[in-house]
C-alpha cells in the first residue's frame, strides 16, 4: 500500500513536532511517522525548557509560530529568568514543566493541526526511484510506502539506540521504548556516513523519601514571565525546586565503582556531551572538586517523581542508590527508576547544508540529535528550519537559510555545517558573535514579520509585533524629547544606575504608554547598549554582503581556474548554498572565495546568481 504526502516527518520528539507543524502550517500535506503517537513531545530527560542560550532558541521558534513555548506556558510549574545580574545579551528564560501535562498538551496540539496526519509505525528505510540521488519517501515495517517529495528525519536517540546501566544493556531509544534500528542501514546504503554519540539521564527519586529541610530552596520568579510572545500573562501557582550537593563520601563511592560504568569498560564508544557529563565522569575528570551541585526538580504537580539534575549516570542500580544516600537530604532516598546511558547513531554533519538538507540526497532533511546535537531546544529549532525548507523543497521554492546575525537558529545550523561536532553540540551565548542583537526579548521583532512573509505566522500575530515595535519607537522618541536637569531622559536612561522603571514615576505621559514589564526591559537594553548595537550592525552588514550571494545549484566548480584541489573537492561534496557558507568550509581559503566571487559576478559556472532568502 502507498500513501502520498508532500512532506513526511519521521519521529515525534521536539524536532519532529516543530518540523511537522511548520510544514503543515505552510499548507503541505504532512505525515508524521512515530512509533507511539502517545509519546509525541515526550520529555526523555529533564522536565524543563530553556536555559542559557537555549531560551533564546525557544523564543525564536515561538516568534516563527512554533509550538514549544506555548506548550511550556500551558504546563509550566516554575518560571525563571537566568543571568538577570548580567547584561541583556546573556539573559535567558527557563521553565520547569509538568512532564505528563506537557506530553498530553503537545499530543493534542499535533493531532489538532490541519494538514497533519499522524501514522503509527516504524520507518525502516528510505525510498528512492532516482538512482539514489533523490529521496521519494519512506517504507514502514509493515510494507507500507509513504511517498513524499521531501523527508525529514528527526529520530532523536532512537536511531540505532542502545541503553546501558552497569552490565545491563539492551536496544532502545528511551526507557521502555524500542529503538529505530533498521533505518541506519538504509542511510548507509545511500553512502551517508554515520557516527555514534552518547547521552544519559539520572535516576528518578521518590519525593516522600527526601528531606527537603536539608536542601536550599530554589523558588521561581514573581511574577513569572511567559515563555511565549503569544501568552499575555501567566496565572500559575509555582512549585519550588531545591539545591543540594555531592560530598566527598559520594565521590568515594563513585570512584570505588567507576570500573563498573559501561563508559569506562569500553562498552560505550560514542562521546557524550562535554558540558553535561555523567556524575562518574565529573568525579574522575574533576578530582580536585570537593562537591558538585544537584538540583532536585519536581516532575509535575501531582507526580511523586523528583528529577535530580546533575547526577546523570550509567553505574549499576545498587551503586546509584549507595552514592545518592551520601548526599544531604537524600540519606533515606528511594529510587523509582535507575539512571542509564543511551548511545545512538547520528549523521556526520559535514554532509548537511545550511537548509538542513543532506547534500548527497536531494529531498532528505535532518533535525535534532541525528545532526549531532543535544537538548530539546536545539532539536526544536532545527525541526522548524528543516520543516520549513522541506515544505519549500516540495513546492519547488528556494530554501531559507538563517544567517548568524539574524538568529541563534542561524548560528547553530552554521556551526553544525561548518564543523562536524566530535561530541553532542550544545548552544551557548558565547557561540553567537552578535548576541547583543540576538536577545531573547526581541526574537519576535527579529523574526515574526519574516515568519509572516514565509507563511509561518498569521497576520494577527504579525500585527501585534508591529504594534509592539511602534510602542517602543514612540517611547524612545518621547524619551529623547523630554529634558530633566539639562539632559534628555534618553541620556538619563543610559546611566547604569537608572532603569526604565525609574522613569515611570517621573512623567505620567511615559506611564500612559502602558509598556509591559518585558517591553520596558527591552527598551532599556536598546537605549543603554545603543553604541554597541550600532557597531554590531555595521559588522552584520559586512557579513551579509557575502552571505546574500547565493551559489547556483548547478554551479560547476571545475570551471574555476585556480581553486585549490582541497577546496574544489570540499565544495563539490558539500554544494554550499551561499558564498558565506562556502567561506566557512574547512579547506576553503580566502583566495578560493575571491575566485568564486569573480566567477559568480560574471554569471559563470551555472545559472544566474540570486539573493539568499533572509529577513
Amino acid at each position: 500500500m502507498t500513501r502520498d504526502f508532500d512532506v513526511v516527518v519521521v519521529g515525534g520528539g521536539h524536532a519532529g513536532v516543530e518540523a511537522a507543524s511548520a510544514a503543515a502550517r505552510l499548507g503541505c500535506r504532512t505525515a508524521m511517522v512515530v512509533l507511539d503517537p502517545a509519546a509525541i513531545g515526550r520529555m526523555s530527560c529533564n522536565p524543563a525548557i530553556g536555559g542559557l542560550a537555549k531560551g533564546q532558541l525557544v523564543r525564536e521558534v515561538d516568534a516563527l509560530g512554533g509550538e514549544m513555548a506555548l506548550c511550556t506556558d500551558a504546563t509550566g510549574i516554575q518560571f525563571r529568568m537566568l543571568n538577570t545580574s548580567k547584561g541583556p545579551a546573556v539573559r535567558s528564560p527557563r521553565a520547569q514543566c509538568d512532564r505528563d501535562a506537557y506530553n498530553r498538551t503537545m499530543v493534542a496540539r499535533v493531532l489538532a493541526r490541519p494538514n497533519l496526519t499522524v501514522l503509527a509505525g516504524e520507518a525502516t528505510g528510505l525510498v528512492s526511484a532516482a538512482g539514489g540521488t533523490r529521496v521519494d519517501g519512506v517504507e514502514l515495517a509493515d510494507g507500507t510506502r509513504i511517498a513524499a517529495a521531501a523527508v525529514v528525519l528527526t529520530t532523536g536517540t532512537f536511531l540505532g539506540g542502545r541503553l546501558f546501566a552497569g552490565t545491563w544493556e539492551r536496544d532502545g531509544g528511551r526507557h521502555g521504548e524500542p529503538a529505530a534500528a533498521r533505518i541506519s542501514a538504509s542511510l548507509r546504503s545511500f553512502g551517508i556516513r554515520l557516527g555514534r554519540h552518547k547521552t544519559g539521564t539520572p535516576p528518578r527519586l521518590h519525593r516522600d523519601s527526601i528531606d527537603f529541610a536539608r536542601c536550599e530552596v530554589q523558588p521561581g520568579d514573581e511574577p513569572p514571565q511567559p515563555f511565549s510572545f503569544r501568552t499575555a500573562r501567566l496565572e500559575v501557582e509555582q512549585l519550588c525546586c531545591w539545591l543540594t550537593r555531592t560530598t566527598e563520601a559520594t565521590h568515594a563511592v563513585i570512584r570505588a565503582n567507576a570500573h563498573h560504568s559501561p563508559m569506562f569498560r569500553g562498552r560505550i564508544q560514542g562521546p557524550g556531551p562535554r558540558y553535561c557529563p555523567s556524575v562518574e565522569d565529573k568525579v574522575v575528570r574533576f578530582a580536585d572538586q570537593p562537591s558538585h551541585p544537584v538540583f532536585l526538580e519536581p516532575e509535575g504537580r501531582d507526580s511523586v517523581e523528583i528529577y535530580p539534575n546533575g547526577v546523570s549516570t550509567s553505574l549499576p542500580a545498587e551503586v546509584q542508590l549507595a552514592f545518592l544516600r551520601t548526599i544531604p537530604g537524600l540519606e533515606r532516598v528511594e529510587v523509582l527508576r535507575p539512571g542509564y546511558a543511551v548511545e545512538y547513531d547520528h549523521i556526520a554533519t559535514d554532509q548537511i547544508r545550511g537548509d538542513l538538507q543532506v547534500a548527497t540526497l536531494r529531498g532528505l532533511f535532518a533535525a535534532g540529535q541525528i545532526n549531532g546535537t543535544s537538548g530539546y531546544e536545539e532539536a526544536a529549532g532545527q525541526g522548524l528550519v528543516a520543516g520549513l525548507n522541506a515544505a519549500r523543497f516540495a513546492r519547488g521554492q528556494e530554501p531559507v537559510v538563517f544567517d548568524r546575525a539574524t538568529a541563534y537558529l542561524g548560528v547553530m545550523v552554521d556551526d553544525l555545517c561548518r564543523v562536524n561536532p566530535t561530541e553532542p553540540y550544545r548552544m551557548f551565548t558565547s557561540r553567537a558573535e552578535f548576541r547583543l542583537l540576538l536577545r531573547s526579548d526581541n526574537a519576535d521583532r527579529r523574526l515574526s514579520l519574516l515568519g509572516e512573509r514565509l507563511g509561518l505566522v498569521d497576520p494577527a500575530r504579525a500585527d501585534a509585533v508591529r504594534q509592539k515595535e511602534g510602542r517602543l519607537l514612540a517611547a524612545q522618541r518621547w524619551l529623547g524629547s523630554v529634558r530633566r536637569d539639562g539632559k534628555t531622559l534618553l541620556e538619563w536612561l543610559r546611566r547604569p544606575e537608572v532603569g526604565a522603571a525609574d522613569l515611570l514615576a517621573f512623567d505620567s505621559t511615559f506611564a500612559a504608554m502602558a509598556l509591559s514589564v518585558g517591553e520596558l526591559a527591552e527598551l532599556e537594553a536598546e537605549v543603554k547598549y545603543a553604541g554597541y548595537v550600532e557597531r554590531q550592525q555595521m559588522e552584520v552588514e559586512r557579513l551579509r554582503r557575502m552571505e546574500q550571494k547565493r551559489i547556483p545549484a548547478d554551479f560547476d566548480y571545475a570551471v574555476v581556474a585556480g581553486l585549490s584541489n582541497e577546496a574544489r573537492q570540499r565544495l563539490q561534496q558539500r554544494r554550499p548554498l551561499t558564498l558565506g557558507e562556502a567561506s566557512r568550509l574547512a579547506g576553503v581559503r580566502q583566495a578560493d572565495v575571491q575566485l568564486l566571487l569573480v566567477v559568480l559576478a560574471r554569471g559563470g559556472g551555472g545559472s544566474a546568481l540570486t539573493s539568499a532568502a533572509r529577513p
